[in-house]
């Protein structure tokens, strides 16, 4: 063997070997990244596992006639594998960087920065009773109940035009003379405002008062907000007892189908046709449909677990185009009525060329 070929040999040998270490090397290097893929389906017709592990009613209703139901009206989710303590390796990246039903996500976006892994855990699971109690006033409210609505304050912000004149457990009851059924009157009427003084009236130890508050002015990237500087929450008085069963799944992303399920569940027929369907979607008590993360991945854990229609909030709209798996047909909601008017079309087998689908902006 010449002494050219020889050394020609070595430093790829060499090449090989330095290669190998830093393959290694790369799988003990904490990564930036965490992986997105397609969780648990639950259907909000069905059973759940409970915290005892037996399984119950997702729903159940007491204290309103009931009906059968058929199909599925489906929630999806989305599992996240990697935290700050173990993020996935590089090699675990560069399959799911190739793989369509799963997404490599900055690990900030899921896990912010100084926000523990239980801290997270805490939120998510504060956002799904929320969700719950949101989607059983928009259920109900569609249904003709009366969920008596009242807009609590939370806490008022130092400094701000609340600070002093608001009290946290005051009821806001009306605004410029209109009733407050729900946060976003509330937010609507400051923002028509436009930093003009408002009159609210409040409800304080069973008293009525009126209050006055000029709202301030908040540029961000160039949208302007107008800002009274407190954090609110909603309670509800329901005339009929909703139970939703739904352990070690946060976040508000099920609220429409919750929604969705009440509302099947107190009516007759089938609100679906006995058809498979799954969806997502924030809901708020007015039935305004928002949106979620992870619709991509929600997309295809629908379609592996056998429905064949998929509800996704028009906002998601520009993550959907051109990501839907073979086999699942995808039509976009803004509100629980757009989501009941799908229905309706498709469990009829009605003209659905005129339902709304996601088309690219």
């Amino acid at each position: 063997m010449s002494t050219t070929r020889s050394r020609r040999l070595g430093v790829g040998v060499w090449a090989l070997v330095v290669a190998l270490v830093a393959l290694v090397a790369l799988t003990f290097i904490p990564t930036p990244y965490v992986i997105q893929r397609p969780g648990p389906v639950f259907d909000t017709l069905g059973t759940a596992k409970g915290a005892d592990g037996e399984k119950v009613p997702l729903i159940e209703v007491d204290g309103a006639q009931t009906f059968p139901t058929g199909g599925t009206l489906d929630l999806t989710t989305v599992q996240v594998v990697g935290n700050r303590e173990r993020t996935p390796s590089w090699a675990e990246l560069a399959v799911a960087w190739v793989d369509p039903a799963r997404a490599v996500v900055p690990i900030d976006v899921v896990f912010p920065e100084g926000v523990t892994s239980e801290q997270r855990d805490k939120q998510n699971a504060e956002l799904m009773v929320n969700s719950q109690h949101e989607a059983t006033a928009a259920a109900l409210t569609e249904l003709g109940y009366d969920v008596g609505a009242k807009v609590e304050v939370v806490e008022t912000i130092k400094d701000s035009p609340a600070d002093g004149v608001l009290e946290a457990g005051d009821i806001i009851v009306a605004i410029d003379g209109q009733k407050v059924s729900s946060a976003k009157v509330l937010r609507e009427e400051v923002q028509k405002s436009e930093g003009k003084t408002v009159e609210l009236t409040v409800q304080r130890d069973g008293t009525e008062k009126q209050v006055s508050l000029t709202p301030e002015k908040q540029d961000v990237n160039g949208t302007t907000t107008w800002l009274i500087g407190i954090s609110l929450t909603t309670t509800y008085d329901f005339p009929i007892d909703v139970t939703i069963q739904l352990d070690n799944v946060g976040g508000p992303s099920a609220g429409m189908m919750f929604a969705l399920g009440i509302i099947d569940t107190l009516t007759p027929g089938e609100l679906n046709g006995g058809k498979n369907v799954a969806g997502t979607g924030t809901i708020e008590a007015d039935g305004t449909v928002g949106p979620i993360g992870g619709i991509r991945q929600k997309l295809y854990g629908a379609r592996d677990a056998g429905a064949k229609i998929f509800l996704a909030p028009e906002s998601n709209c520009d993550e959907v185009v051109g990501h839907v798996p073979d086999g699942l047909t995808v039509y976009s909601t803004a509100t629980l009525e757009d989501s009941m008017h799908i229905l309706d079309v498709v469990s009829k087998d009605g003209d659905t060329s005129k339902l709304p689908t996601c088309k690219a902006s």
